[in-house]
């Protein structure tokens, strides 16, 4: 199978891309520069060049591979839109991701009971994201609505992922900027009282999801990605443990803000995520292996090796 990746230089798309080239999949990669395009050539992986801005260069890719996966950008919507036309009527699968901040809260590193379902998201659902968050949902729902025409279109939405990467980005979002600032200031941080729980799921299952929904997702399927949870507390002293910095102490957001900026700081470390995903288990028979984030960053975060 011929497959288009937009991301393929970064830590999902990346990872994916990897397993598809060993199960012997073409896989051709969006590079927005030269040196980017010849990372992936060196990978396996055909470079594409051009950016998400690139409608023409997107739509030309995607009419010449058998599926499209979306992995750059979950903000982008002038790439779906243009990868959506370019597929519309023709059967192919496109997988889009997004993340489970979707149903992020502004707690500001306090704990929140609420859990959510795939149903619970649903476009007839009552539930409604926050303003912050409602452009990418809306840009999800894009995504689904192509079902209707003619695309087996999926959203994957990834919860907090952990695990070293196995493309040319090593490292996912949300920890690794724990641990940067750690090490640059010798302390490790947390929002807040650090209550605050995400759901979790490691990279490897990730692929495992990808790979399955890429064969047999029905169109306009959409699956959380999750197995297990977290506080933000117990990352942060698993980080402060493993790298020998004492105990993990707590951040006022107004700190945060000026270190990671709102978006992160709100979303990405502040807030609840507390997904549930029994769709992807239920229709595609995926079987997560890895339960424990704080487990997976007492023995693998100095890891040089993937996974």
């Amino acid at each position: 199978m011929r497959i288009f990746v937009t991301g393929a230089s970064g830590y999902i798309g990346g990872s994916v891309s990897a397993r598809l080239l060993q199960a012997r999949h073409e896989v051709s990669g969006l590079a927005r520069t030269e040196d980017r395009a010849k990372a992936l050539r060196a990978r396996g992986i055909t470079p594409v060049l051009g950016t998400l801005d690139d409608q023409e260069v997107l739509a030309g890719a995607a009419h010449g591979a058998d599926a499209v996966i979306n992995a750059a950008d979950s903000d982008h919507r002038g790439a779906v839109e243009a990868l959506t036309d370019a597929l519309a009527g023709t059967g192919k699968p496109l997988l889009h991701a997004s993340g489970s901040s979707i149903v992020g809260d502004d707690a500001r590193g306090e704990a929140a009971e609420r859990t959510y379902t795939e149903a619970a998201v649903s476009p007839t659902a009552p539930w409604r994201p926050s303003p912050d968050k409602a452009p990418r949902v809306a840009i999800d729902r894009l995504v689904l609505a192509a079902a209707e025409r003619g695309i087996r279109s999926t959203v994957l939405c990834g919860s907090l992922i952990y695990g070293h990467g196995y493309g040319i980005a090593r490292d996912s979002v949300q920890l690794p900027r724990l641990v940067d600032q750690a090490r640059k200031s010798g302390v490790v941080r947390y929002i807040g009282t650090g209550s605050n729980i995400w759901s979790t799921v490691h990279i490897d299952d990730v692929i495992d999801l990808y790979l399955l929904a890429l064969e047999s997702a029905p169109p306009g399927s959409f699956y959380f990605a999750e197995n297990g949870e977290a506080s933000f507390a117990a990352m942060a002293q698993a980080i402060a443990d493993t790298l020998g910095l004492g105990t993990a102490q707590p951040w006022d957001i107004d700190a945060a803000i000026r270190e990671w900026g709102y978006e992160p700081a709100a979303y990405a470390l502040g807030s609840n995520s507390r997904v549930r995903g029994t769709r992807a288990r239920d229709q595609l028979g995926w079987k997560p292996a890895h339960h424990s984030v704080t487990d997976w960053i007492r023995r693998r975060l100095t890891a040089s090796e993937p996974g």
